[in-house]
């Protein structure tokens, strides 16, 4: 208390960049069922505030559409690894080739998890072609596919196989208008999520082909992140997530795998950044995660809740909301620079007296 808060800052310093405050974009998928502007108008938006903005692989936009919306603006890309080496290859280039400086590698999705959810709605936008785009706009997953590579006997393979299946004549005739778009979506989807687990060895690969920085996106334990941060000069920071909680059921929080990755030794002494991910919805919860050690936070959800109610800008909406509430929380807990931000601003059990 009596602190004179009046001046704040809530710059931080991100891989070596400063930034005008610890927000960043997440790499939410298939963005135009929010809004038909997508991943562009969410692009745009963190171009004209300053903050990060990272493509997802399940985009609805060709890595090169989102690279002209976001212009001037940071830019990172967030990959889904591919089964494919010369496809991976591919998105590498094309993505840095647009711009984009940092490479985020999703690890928690090599296989999609279970979801009641979708499976109870039927809902799958990507067999549909939505949020293929970048697959569907890359020139050698292009080529392989008019080659044949996925070719299966076991999977539908012409539009008469797909008819096959239909179980009325209306999904007869939607599936007879998009036979192919269905059968491209399959070939994508065993490209990017099909069970392709990959080795900590093969990291390596993608430091040979991509010039720039790689965050590790799906850390959750103290071991791996001491894996990662004996990992330097390949790796340069993690992404504490379990992302949003649509993989794993009953996974354990992300807040309290942070409390713990950031206070192991090994980790706090390393070259690691280390970023948040999964349940920011307020200053407060930026301030949480600052205090247990994290450099930034992605936002995911509450920006995509503004893409779908404003377009370009609702999503500068829930960043600016966001940016005021926590520099009014910074005040009103007497904190001047959130540079300065650590444990002791935390109460980790207070005891009721009822």
């Amino acid at each position: 208390m009596l602190v004179d808060a009046k001046e704040k800052s809530t710059r931080v310093e991100i891989l070596g960049k400063e930034y005008s405050s610890p927000l960043i974009c997440a790499p939410v998928g298939v963005q135009n069922i929010m809004n038909p502007e997508g991943e562009e108008a969410t692009a745009k938006a963190c171009a004209n505030l300053g903050i990060p903005y990272i493509l997802s692989t399940a985009s609805t936009r060709s890595i090169e559409q989102a690279a002209e919306a976001s212009g001037d603006g940071d830019r990172w890309y967030q990959l889904y690894w591919p089964k494919t080496d010369e496809i991976t290859i591919s998105l590498l280039d094309r993505a840095w080739n647009s711009g984009y400086n940092v490479l985020v590698v999703t690890l928690d999705t090599f296989q999609l998890g279970y979801r009641p959810g979708d499976l109870d709605n039927c809902y799958l936008p990507f067999i549909w072609g939505e949020g293929c785009q970048i697959g569907f706009s890359d020139p050698v997953f292009q080529r392989l596919y008019d080659a044949g590579k996925y070719n299966d006997p076991n999977k539908p393979s012409s539009v008469f196989d797909l008819l096959g299946r239909a179980a009325n004549p209306f999904q007869a005739c939607k599936l007879l208008y998009n036979a192919l778009t269905i059968k491209k979506s399959l070939a994508w989807i065993s490209e990017i999520s099909g069970a392709n687990y990959k080795t900590w060895k093969d990291l390596a690969f993608l430091k040979e082909h991509w010039p720039g920085k790689i965050l590790l996106k799906g850390i959750q334990s103290v071991d791996d992140a001491k894996i990662a941060a004996g990992m330097r000069g390949t790796i340069d920071g993690i992404i504490v997530s379990n992302h949003g909680g649509r993989q794993v059921d009953g996974a354990v929080a992300s807040l309290d795998a942070l409390e713990r990755i950031a206070s192991d030794e090994t980790v706090k002494n390393s070259h690691l950044t280390i970023l948040f991910d999964s349940g920011i919805r307020t200053g407060s919860d930026v301030l949480k995660a600052m205090a247990l050690g994290a450099q930034g936070v992605l936002i995911g959800r509450p920006m995509m809740w503004g893409l779908a109610m404003g377009g370009e800008l609702g999503v500068e909406h829930i960043f600016k909301c966001l940016r005021a509430d926590l520099e009014i929380n910074m005040a009103l807990a007497g904190i001047k620079d959130i540079k300065s931000v650590d444990r002791n601003i935390l109460a980790f059990e207070v005891p009721a007296k009822l």
